[in-house]
């Protein structure tokens, strides 16, 4: 700028400006060195060449970004230079300052959040700002007070060093009109270049940052503000019109209506009786890794297993969302998850959903939930509420009769409870217990093996062992109920969870989740078999009410995995795309990348099964707009 113009006064002006450039850069990659520290297990697999060159892979977000930051202040060093006053240079330090203090809380904020999300900070962390304690609670004590510790590092960082090394300026002569014009017009027209990355047809993206095969690295090359604000973009464009609108609309319920179509009901029919109590145990965030039959480490989950001599296991479950809310309308009313929103979030959409709990609720059933933590996040209580449970009790109704850990009471407090509560319950009933202990920060109690063998999530690997025992306690302890043999138990996962197999969070085997039926009102010819039907939580609904004979029509995008003629599919969706697992292979296409970050369907059969993908996402999307 100083040699465009050739002024003396602008020295300063184009000095400060390259400083601030310069400074955020520094500031950029020191926010990743940070994240590569606190995060080192993740990286342990990663050539220390790969971490290296994610700093220069960076810069192509990162100058986008600093071009952004800029803007407001071009305008007031513009004001400056034509009114070179203390005040205007304090007031761009002010504006440069709640920049810094922004971008620190959010790059503090995805060290606390990766472990459990394996993303990016996206426009969904706006919603837990509605219950604040959600965020405290789910990491332990320790952990956020380490966190805030950096965050205030960082932010004594940033501010000290601009104040220091930028904001001092010399006096200067107002300059003329036309300077100034010329001055705000040649960086304009350089802020505008460098935010949208060039003069290219197509725009910067995410992906300009993305070279590597792990995950993990290309998430830290990517520029943490600039991910969130177009995060926040495309949900708000997202709210308004479907941005998985790949095909004709006809032409897309065409293809998802087919593979939904089954001529013949040759369902499998496995209970003695079609009026059993139904016992749902919702297992919080337990992957598919724990499970041995599922190709998890032995020992891990040893209750488990013996449950499967006495039931049927769904080998090739997938989880349909990645969060606990979303496992909620997943199980209860079988509407897949999607990128960008939680229906449970929306009341006004997921009252138009359907129920499992009122329909067993016509056919004279009771029911009851119970949960030993906080109902009120996601808000998941008014999503209970909605379907209509007989009874919801959750931490409040017992929190002073025993010892809480954060986020509420223990599984081994309430299964007694649980126990308890059923008993008073008419026969038949439908009773629904959410285990706590095995969501983060694992303050679990103590027992009696502690698993050591893991190098990552030790802490979740033995809260799940924990869990498992609790439960086969609460097995042990209801045999001789007058309401057991009658009871049909399901044990189900509301999502997954990151393993000690260091998959991407996007993966089909991150994704793959346990789904157990046990119980001796099943057939003995049943006890101890396999079903590998592909499917995931919302085909729920439709395999349980086909066994109790109940009309199934309203749980359109729920399949039965008893009929062998039901079309052998698993849809599931992460933050910024959706997968598709199939007898042929499987796939994940990440939308705001435009492209395919795993695709094992044979060639040949790749445009077909892609066109099913994307009509279904679309279908799902549409319908939740039309709610």
């Amino acid at each position: 700028m100083y040699f465009c113009f050739n002024y003396l006064r602008m020295k300063q002006i184009s000095i400060l400006l390259l400083k601030l450039i310069i400074f955020w850069l520094i500031f950029f990659a020191f926010a990743r060195c940070v994240f590569i520290l606190y995060h080192y297990t993740y990286f342990s697999e990663v050539d220390f060449l790969q971490i290296l060159s994610i700093f220069p892979n960076a810069l192509y977000l990162d100058f986008s970004t600093v071009c952004y930051i800029l803007a407001f202040p071009v305008l007031l060093f513009t004001v400056y230079y034509l009114y070179p006053k203390k005040w205007i240079n304090n007031l761009i330090f002010s504006v440069n300052g709640i920049f810094i203090v922004l971008y620190s809380l959010i790059t503090t904020a995805e060290l606390g959040i990766y472990s459990e999300w394996k993303s990016k900070l996206s426009s969904k962390v706006f919603r837990y700002f509605e219950n604040p304690d959600e965020i405290y609670n789910s990491v332990s004590t320790s952990t956020f007070f380490l966190l805030l510790l950096i965050f205030i590092i960082q932010l004594m960082l940033g501010l000290g060093i601009s104040k220091k090394w930028i904001f001092k300026l010399n006096p200067i002569k107002p300059a003329k009109f036309y300077n100034a014009i010329l001055f705000i017009l040649f960086s304009f027209s350089i802020l505008l270049i460098g935010a949208r990355g060039g003069v290219g047809q197509i725009p910067i993206t995410q992906s300009n940052s993305y070279f590597s095969k792990h995950n993990i690295v290309n998430l830290t090359a990517v520029n943490s503000g600039w991910n969130i604000i177009k995060s926040i973009n495309q949900n708000y464009v997202a709210l308004n019109q479907n941005p998985f609108n790949y095909f004709d609309e006809n032409e897309a319920n065409r293809i998802v209506d087919k593979i939904y179509k089954t001529d013949l009901d040759s369902t499998i029919h496995l209970l003695k009786n079609k009026k059993p109590n139904i016992v749902l145990i919702i297992l919080e965030g337990w992957s598919a890794d724990l499970i041995e039959s599922l190709g998890g480490e032995k020992g891990i989950t040893p209750n488990f297993r013996s449950f499967e001599k006495r039931g049927i296991l769904f080998s090739q479950i997938y989880s349909s969302g990645t969060r606990s809310e979303e496992g909620m309308s997943n199980i209860f009313s079988a509407f897949p998850s999607y990128p960008l929103s939680v229906i449970t979030r929306q009341p006004d959409k997921f009252a138009k959903l359907p129920s499992i709990v009122k329909l067993v609720k016509e056919n004279k059933y009771s029911s009851l939930f119970l949960f030993g933590g906080d109902l009120s996040y996601g808000n998941m209580k008014g999503f209970l509420y909605f379907n209509q449970f007989d009874k919801i009790l959750e931490k409040t109704n017992f929190n002073k009769k025993y010892p809480l850990g954060k986020l509420g009471i223990h599984d081994e407090f309430m299964y007694p409870e649980f126990v308890k509560e059923v008993n008073k319950l008419k026969q038949p009933f439908l009773g629904s217990f959410y285990i706590l202990s095995t969501h983060s920060p694992y303050d679990i109690p103590s027992f009696k093996k502690n698993i050591q063998w893991p190098e990552i999530e030790k802490e979740y690997v033995n809260a799940v062992y924990y869990a498992d025992s609790c439960l086969g306690n609460f097995i042990k302890n209801v045999e001789n109920e007058k309401w057991f043999k009658n009871t049909l138990f399901i044990l189900v996962s509301d999502h997954s969870h990151s393993s000690y197999r260091k998959t991407e969070s996007w993966s089909k085997s991150y994704q793959h989740i346990p789904m157990l039926m046990f119980g001796d009102v099943i057939k003995e010819e049943y006890q101890g078999t396999q079903c590998a039907k592909y499917g995931s939580q919302i085909d729920l609904a439709n395999t349980v009410m086909t066994q109790l004979n109940l009309n199934t029509n309203t749980f359109k995008w729920s399949k039965n995995l008893l009929n062998p003629t039901t079309a052998n599919f698993a849809y599931y969706s992460c933050e910024n795309g959706f997968g598709w697992v199939c007898p042929e292979g499987y796939y994940f296409y990440d939308y705001t990348l435009n492209q395919f970050l795993e695709n094992s369907i044979p060639v040949e059969k790749r445009d077909s099964l892609e066109k099913i993908g994307k009509s279904y996402i679309q279908k799902v999307y549409t319908e939740f707009l039309n709610f």
